[in-house]
């Protein structure tokens, strides 16, 4: 069932469409913690965050 929606991106295809359920996630839940994809939302986050990590330089390295 979450498949579509929980993966690990390797590719900036996949990265993009994280960012893209993120942002839909983000307008949905807000600022409410207690709402029941919140959680989802703060895993997505971390998934994007590691992608990030690993593929794309700080502007200090380029």
């Amino acid at each position: 069932m979450l498949e579509p929606v929980l993966f690990v991106p390797h590719e900036e295809r996949e990265y993009q469409q994280l960012v893209t359920i993120l942002d839909t996630l983000i307008d949905t839940v807000g600022e409410d913690e207690e709402h029941p994809l919140a959680s989802l939302m703060e895993v997505i986050g971390a998934l994007i965050e590691k992608y990030e990590d690993e593929h794309i330089p700080e502007l200090s390295e380029i």
